[in-house]
């Protein structure tokens, strides 16, 4: 389920079934990596949103988690621990978060939540046969990594 009034209807009315969270980790620059931080963004979300409709009823795709690429190190951690924070305390108890950007991995082993980090595939250019077949590559490799944490946390 997306993060809209008409799945959140949805979503509340069968919340029981629903443990997994999906967040996007947006970088927003403005400098010279503008281009980049959009090209990362873009491709982390359409991955998310593609597992999220194929893993539709058990999960809930959260909007985006953006911040400043300027943004101090641990001012961001710690916003984003608030937010998985609250995700586990609503009863969420597989939250995955996705992401492009490099710096993530850096934290990954302060976070409570799996990491995913996409490389950014540029698909603005790409013939729409080919970048489809692409996606449905990642999105293969990602559902795999979603139930394979799913079977060994349960």
């Amino acid at each position: 389920m997306k993060w809209n009034s008409k799945e959140i209807d949805i979503y509340l009315t069968s919340k029981e079934y629903v443990d997994t969270a999906f967040i996007t980790l947006i970088p927003i620059s403005f400098n010279g990596e503008m281009k980049q931080s959009v090209a990362m963004g873009e491709f982390s979300t359409v991955l998310t949103n593609e597992i999220e409709r194929q893993l539709h009823g058990r999960t809930l795709a959260f909007p985006p988690f953006t911040y400043l690429k300027s943004e101090e190190r641990e001012k961001k951690l710690n916003r984003l621990k608030e937010w998985t924070s609250k995700l586990f305390e609503q009863g969420f108890q597989h939250l995955f978060l996705f992401t492009s950007d490099t710096e993530w991995k850096q934290f990954e082993h302060d976070l409570d939540a799996a990491l995913i980090w996409l490389p950014v595939i540029p698909l603005e250019h790409m013939d729409g046969k080919y970048k489809a077949e692409i996606l449905q590559e990642q999105t293969k490799q990602l559902l795999q990594i979603v139930t394979n944490k799913w079977q060994t946390e349960s």
